[in-house]
Order: C-alpha cells, then structure tokens, then sequence
C-alpha cells in the first residue's frame, strides 16, 4: 500500500530521531521526513542510517531514503575504452581536501538542465563545517592551479557517500569518480553511495540494490562512527589512473 504521510522533525528533535527508512514514501521515491536542522550531528545520524537531505531554497528540508539505491562498488567501477584513453593522454592531476569550500560551490552553480540548486547556502555552509571536522572531503582535478572538476562527499566507517560532482572539462567529473574508487578499492571500502540513478552513474559501472540491502550494508560497514583519514598526501597523475 503506498503511504501518505512523512515525519515531521522538530529542530528540537533529537538528533537521531529519524522514523526507520523502511517507512518511506513510494511517491514521491524515499521521502522520508521534514524538518529538523542540518546540525553536524543530525546529519551525521541521517547518513549512517542512509537517509539524506535534499531539497530546494524556500521548502523546509526534505530527508530521503530512495528504493532501490544506487550505489558503486569500487572495484567494480567501469573503465569505457573512451574513458581509458582520455586519462591516459591527460596532463591533469587529482588532489584531495585541498579546495572544498570551491569544489561545493562549483557544485552549486546553475547547470542547463536545471532550473535552480539544491545545494543552498545553508547546505553550504553545514557541509564546510563537516569537511573541517574532518567528515565530508573533497577529490579535485586540477590542471597547473586551475580547478576543473571534482566531487565531494562524507565518509563514514568504509562508505562514502557522495553528494555531488562538477565538470569544467570534458571527462574531470568521470577523472574523479575514477580517482576515488581507485582510493575507496584501495582502503576496502565497502560502497561508493550515489543516491539516484543517472545514465552517467551507470556508464561508470553503478548499479541499484534494494534499500534494504543498503540499509543492511551500513549495519556492518558504519558500525562506529570511524572517521577515513588516509586521503592521498602527494598528487595523483590522472594518466595512472589508466593502468
């Protein structure tokens, strides 16, 4: 039976009182709840629980928990031959948490296909307070000292969940998402969390798996809030990322 009603949140709701996301709406897909603030420790017991925030300036915030979830599996991300040969002739290279304030803005900037942003000022500044407390985190690209592209997201435990990525270039959004994988495979990382399908989410080897399923996932994968710490010190060439 689909449901009709969502939580409502108090802003003086505790900061983990999320209904289960198992009670989310069919439709509209995931949304689970209204309300509440975006306080670091209220998102930070949203995301764990696979619920995020999403939502458009002058609407309360809306929380979702979508069925299925998209996802990527890091050792699972697809390299096209297209992709392959444009990282193996770039001159660019991947940094990580060097620009996060930018990449988040980037990020929020009009795109074509949309008529406004959901990253608002708000959700700006709730995410910069997270990068410097050392949970959301940012993979650039980077031409000389020229941001091109990048993504940005919060890790907990061995799940990245990724928020958002930008392009200045053909291919530096791809560049990064390949970048981190290769990062998240690396430091066995569970998932890479994509939220809503995309035809480019699929070409790059994502895949939707019951909210269940994910929800079971993050039981095992966040079970203490773990903070990832062990981001890249020194540059990396995206052309290695070819090999």
């Amino acid at each position: 039976m689909t449901r009709s009603r969502i939580c409502w949140l108090s802003p003086d709701a505790p900061a983990a009182a999320f209904p289960d996301i198992e009670l989310a709406l069919d439709e509209p897909d995931g949304l689970l709840a209204a309300g509440g603030d975006l306080q670091a420790e209220r998102l930070l017991c949203a995301y764990e629980r696979g619920i995020f925030p999403w939502y458009e300036e002058g609407q309360p915030i809306l929380w979702w928990s979508p069925d299925p979830r998209c996802v990527i599996k890091p050792e699972q991300f697809h390299y096209s031959r297209s992709l392959r040969r444009a990282l193996r002739t770039s001159d660019c290279e991947l940094r990580s948490n060097t620009s996060f304030a930018a990449v988040i803005a980037a990020c929020a900037e009009p795109r074509r296909e949309q008529a406004g942003t959901w990253i608002t000022d708000d959700m700006i500044a709730a995410f910069c307070e997270l990068h410097e407390n050392g949970w959301a985190h940012s993979l650039e690209v980077w031409h000389q000292e020229q941001l091109l592209g990048g993504i940005y997201g919060i890790a907990i435990g061995r799940v990245f969940f990724g928020e958002s990525m930008f392009s200045r270039i053909s291919n530096a959004s791809k560049f990064a998402v390949a970048g981190l994988t290769r990062i998240l495979a690396r430091e066995r990382f569970a998932l890479l969390d994509c939220q809503v399908i995309s035809p480019h989410l699929l070409s790059l080897g994502a895949t939707c798996i019951p909210r269940s399923d994910f929800g079971e996932i993050l039981k095992s994968a966040c079970p203490q809030r773990k903070k990832f710490e062990n981001w890249p010190n020194a540059p990396i060439k995206v052309s290695e990322l070819a090999e």
